[in-house]
C-alpha cells in the first residue's frame, strides 16, 4: 500500500497522476507518430536506390549505410522529369506515354482514375477541394462536414431543377476514405473556414479544431 501511494495511485492524488499521464501522451503521441510515419516514408523512397547499378549504390562506396539518400534521388529524379516534360520534346513523350497506357486493357482504368485525381489536386489549375460545407448526413437530423467538388456535366443536365453541387464527406479519424454524392445548394451550410480546419477539425474527431482549441485542451492537463 506504502508503494501504490508513493505512485499516487490513492486517495486524492489520483487526479493528479491522470493530469501527468495525459500530458505525457500529448508530448510522445504526436511524436511517435511523426516519427514513424517519417521513417515509412523514407524507407519506400530509399527503395528507389534500387533501379542505380549495384556498383552505383552508395552504400558500395560510402561503405556505411546512410537512410535518406533515396529522397534525395527521388526529388531529383522528380525535378528532372518536370524540367523534361516542359519543352516540347518532353511534351511528345508524355503525349506518347500517356496515350500508351490509355491503351492497355485493366491498367487504362487504373491510370486514367488515378491521373484525374492527381491532376485535380496537384496541377496549378486543378480546384480539388474549393469550400467547407455541412451539411445532413448519415440522417436528416444531423449534419456533418463535408468538402465541395465539382459536378460532371451528365450529372447536371440529369438533375433539373435545383441547384446541385458535389460534396465529399470524408471519416474520422482517416480523412482519405468518405462518400461522394450530389446534394441541393439550398440544402447545405458553407462554412468560413478553410479547408485545413476542417481536417483537422476530422482528423482529431472533433478535439482539435481551431489552435484556441487546441490550447485549452493544453491548458487542461496541466
Amino acid at each position: 500500500m506504502r508503494a501504490v501511494g508513493l505512485l499516487g495511485l490513492s486517495g486524492g492524488r489520483h487526479p493528479l497522476v491522470k493530469k501527468y499521464l495525459l500530458t505525457g501522451l500529448l508530448v510522445w503521441v504526436p511524436l511517435g507518430i511523426t516519427l514513424w510515419v517519417l521513417n515509412l516514408i523514407i524507407s519506400t523512397l530509399d527503395l528507389t536506390l534500387t533501379l542505380l547499378p549495384r556498383h552505383w549504390h552508395p552504400d558500395q562506396w560510402l561503405g556505411v549505410h546512410i537512410p535518406g539518400l533515396g529522397v534525395i534521388l527521388t526529388v531529383v529524379v522528380v525535378l528532372a522529369t518536370g524540367l523534361l516534360v516542359r519543352n516540347v520534346f518532353g511534351q511528345r513523350l508524355l503525349t506518347y506515354w500517356d496515350g500508351l497506357l490509355r491503351r492497355i486493357p485493366f491498367v487504362n482504368a487504373i491510370y486514367n482514375s488515378v491521373k484525374q485525381v492527381s491532376d485535380t489536386l496537384l496541377s496549378e489549375t486543378g480546384s480539388a477541394f474549393g469550400k467547407v460545407l455541412l451539411v445532413r448526413y448519415p440522417h436528416p437530423q444531423s449534419w456533418s462536414l463535408a468538402f465541395q467538388t465539382s459536378v460532371p456535366g451528365e450529372v447536371t443536365r440529369v438533375l433539373t431543377g435545383d441547384e446541385y453541387v458535389g460534396v465529399f464527406v470524408p471519416t474520422t479519424p482517416s480523412p482519405v476514405n468518405g462518400f461522394y454524392f450530389y446534394v441541393k445548394k439550398s440544402e447545405t451550410i458553407e462554412l468560413d473556414i478553410n479547408v485545413d480546419a476542417a481536417f483537422k477539425a476530422i482528423i482529431s474527431m472533433g478535439v482539435v479544431t481551431t489552435p484556441e482549441a487546441a490550447a485549452r485542451l493544453a491548458e487542461r492537463t496541466r
